[in-house]
């Protein structure tokens, strides 16, 4: 690793940090180009990065926070030209160039632990897979079955010890604990790793695993990174940067849930180019500088949940074969963090499903056994073929029902607004929004520009890229602003 840095040209990056204002930068002699930094965006999308967010608790929620810069090596032959507007203020740092890849299918290594953040390692699969990159998703531990931290089950598709001689163009390590700690633990990961180092090829971390797995081995030495706030000061690095995406040399780090979209693209844009960025941005459904819709829009409030002692609101998440994976386990990961007693049902013969992407999740529980069971909420996950498949479940269509006429709230995102909710007559009189590619089929579409819409009981969304919006807004409507932006703090997330 270390030769590899010596005789990489050193090249010198300008990075701007703007607060709330746009300027352009291009590569001359190159294709690659970005610019309009928004302080409002709040992922990576069509020629748009974020360079501050607003962040609760002693920060200030008010005030900016910090920046948000993906860091590129650019290619060795092109000459960065950096064209301000006035009144920009900022830094510079210097990275070494990493090779660039051709478009060309890609094999990613995602390994997975007892204990790994489901989000991050689901968002990561998802995406990769989305951008046509073969992702091998290995346990290393002894069965393909995890218990990630917020138990949610998932299944891998081979045990590390099964990868060992094959050839990856990029490993990426999800975090979470203990899930990082058992990665960092695994010596044919540890081998695996290193040796792509070794061959200039790309390697990955977000969250924990930076600190914990990548930095005991030897593999942040001399570059810059980034990590999760709390294992910030096990970086031994000369320094370790608050923001939320770092790109150095071969290496690529970022902070938490909240920035896992953002990690992910930026990996697809190292593999791929930013033409495959933008694409996926755009059917992730994330901001744009060009259109951005409201965040969110409430209309006639309810109060969802009355908290009595020792009580917490009980939660139906019912998935199916071809459900999106991203959309259903960020809603499970975040509504268990709020310390909500979330149920995974599954509408199939099996609890275990294959999801849109591929990854393997295994439910709680048939939905069928669910009958009598009074939930406080049930929010369906998006998908194709998985929101048919709800659609066409009887038990679901009666727990719907029985929560419709009971006055208790229900919602749904991306396609199952309109597959699921709109079929069954579950959104007359409400305004509702969906994936924009469904919004025709909803009755009233005066709302579904917005990325969040809340109904009196009725709770919608429109994609995997709103799916954090949403549950925290589910959140809040649960436990109350503060414990949705408490929690947003945790994942490093914007949210207001």
């Amino acid at each position: 690793m270390q030769e590899y840095l010596s005789k990489a040209k050193r090249q010198s990056f300008s990075a701007m940090v703007l607060r709330g204002i746009s300027s352009s930068f291009f590569y001359t002699n190159s294709t690659c180009r970005c610019g309009f930094f928004s302080i409002e965006c709040g992922f990576f999308s069509k020629f748009n990065l974020v360079a501050g967010f607003s962040k609760s608790s002693s920060l200030g929620r008010r005030r900016s926070y910090g920046s948000h810069l993906s860091y590129f090596s650019h290619p060795s032959n092109s000459r960065f030209v950096q064209k301000p507007r006035p009144s920009l203020r900022g830094f510079s740092v210097t990275m070494a160039a990493a090779p660039s890849l051709d478009s060309s299918q890609k094999m990613v290594l995602v390994p997975i632990a007892t204990g790994t953040e489901e989000m991050e390692a689901v968002i990561l699969i998802d995406i990769l897979r989305r951008a046509g990159s073969e992702v091998t998703v290995a346990s290393v531990e002894e069965t393909l079955q995890i218990v990630a931290s917020r138990n949610v089950k998932l299944v891998a598709d081979s045990l590390i010890s099964e990868c060992e001689k094959s050839k990856y163009d990029l490993v990426v390590l999800p975090g979470g604990m203990p899930g990082a700690e058992r990665l960092r633990d695994s010596q044919v990961l540890k081998k695996i790793v290193q040796q792509l180092a070794e061959e200039g090829r790309l390697y990955a971390a977000i969250c924990a695993a930076p600190a914990v797995a990548l930095e005991p081995w030897g593999l942040l030495k001399g570059l810059k990174a980034t990590c999760h706030p709390s294992f910030t000061k096990k970086l031994q690095i000369s320094e370790a940067l608050e923001l939320r995406v770092v790109k150095d040399g071969l290496a690529t780090t970022s902070r938490g849930p909240g920035t896992a979209i953002e990690f992910a693209l930026a990996l697809v844009e190292q593999l791929y180019n930013k033409q495959k960025v933008e694409e996926l941005s755009k059917a992730l459904v994330l901001r744009t500088q060009s259109k951005f819709g409201p965040a969110k829009r409430d209309y006639n409030s309810t109060k969802w949940f009355s908290a009595s002692e020792g009580k917490v609101p009980l939660v139906l998440v019912p998935i199916a074969h071809g459900s999106e994976e991203m959309e259903a386990v960020i809603i499970i990961d975040i509504l268990r963090r709020a310390a909500a007693d979330v149920v995974v049902g599954s509408v199939e013969e099996t609890l275990q499903i294959t999801a849109s992407r591929k990854v393997q999740i295994i439910a709680d529980k048939f939905v069928k056994d669910l009958l009598n069971s009074k939930f406080d909420v049930v929010i369906l996950p998006g998908g194709m073929p998985g929101a048919q498949r709800l659609r066409d479940s009887e038990e679901l269509s009666t727990i719907l029902k029985e929560q419709a006429e009971g006055n208790r709230a229900y919602g749904a995102i991306c396609a199952a607004p309109a597959v699921v909710l709109e079929a069954k007559n579950l959104l007359k009189g409400k305004k509702a929004t969906s994936y924009p590619a469904f919004a025709d089929k909803l009755s009233d579409k005066s709302a579904s520009d917005a990325r969040v819409v809340i109904d009196g009981l009725v709770a919608t969304s429109q994609g995997p890229g709103t799916a954090m919006e949403y549950a925290l807004s589910i959140v809040e409507k649960l436990f109350g602003q503060e414990k949705a932006a408490n929690i947003a703090e945790a994942m490093v997330f914007p949210y207001q």
